[in-house]
């Protein structure tokens, strides 16, 4: 079966700064992964490399795609609704996704939406950023795709409406797609992760298999990826 998802020496720079050099990583279907790093390790851009709205050097390849197009109808990406005006109505968001996008699922939408206890007939003014961060989530997942990247999808939602949808995501995942989440609640999502990335030196620094770190050094994945930053010398 093919990859998921295959990274071959990825670098991106920022005017003068190297943000990611010589980055390499490949996914397997069906996975959960833990992509996890410090504020500004390159997380969010490594996601915006591989949906290809950001631009550096090497290979991505997304379920045997490189070419951008390709790469992009096999990707949901989590991103934030900047694009729409308060006063847009959750319904046309829909429909703009619903037109953009041939894989996205009306019915599966209004199922998430239930489930999520978002109220389509609001305008996006009305939102809260918790309930701003539930609309994206959705319109993610409602997407039939291979790859899901959620980029810090959980941060303005309360405690316990975070752990429900944590405790849920597995059956939003399609069976052998592949989700990459990037998230500070480690601890929170550690139970649902088959492996874990880490970014770390401007580069991946570790890839590992979750169940493999619990077993090898006995601790939890957020243990694990704190130690990494502490030692600083040790990719093991």
């Amino acid at each position: 079966m093919t990859d998921s998802l295959e990274i071959q020496n990825v670098t991106y720079k920022r005017g003068m700064k190297t943000i990611l050099h010589d980055a390499n990583l490949t996914l397997a279907p069906g996975k959960i992964v833990g992509l996890l790093g410090e504020n500004g390790a390159g997380k969010t851009t490594l996601m915006r490399l591989i949906t290809g709205s950001a631009k550096g050097a090497g290979v991505i390849t997304v379920s045997g795609e490189s070419a951008e197009a390709d790469r992009k109808r096999n990707v949901s990406f989590s991103e934030q609704l900047r694009g729409f005006a308060g006063s847009t109505k959750l319904t046309r968001i829909v429909d703009f996704y619903e037109t953009v996008y041939g894989d996205f699922e009306a019915d599966r939408f209004t199922e998430l939406a239930t489930f999520l206890q978002i109220d389509t007939s609001l305008k996006l003014a009305a939102l809260s950023k918790g309930m701003k961060e539930k609309l994206v989530i959705a319109l993610t997942l409602a997407r039939r795709t291979n790859l899901y990247l959620l980029d810090e999808p959980f941060s303005g939602i309360d405690s316990m409406s975070r752990k429900k949808i944590i405790n849920s995501i597995i059956q939003w995942k399609p069976e052998n797609a592949t989700m990459v989440i990037s998230d500070h609640y480690v601890s929170e999502i550690a139970p649902i992760l088959d492996e874990i990335v880490v970014v770390k030196d401007q580069t991946i620094y570790a890839h590992r298999q979750a169940d493999e770190v619990r077993a090898e050094f006995h601790i939890g994945i957020e243990a694990y990826y704190e130690s990494l930053y502490e030692r600083g010398n040790d990719n093991d």
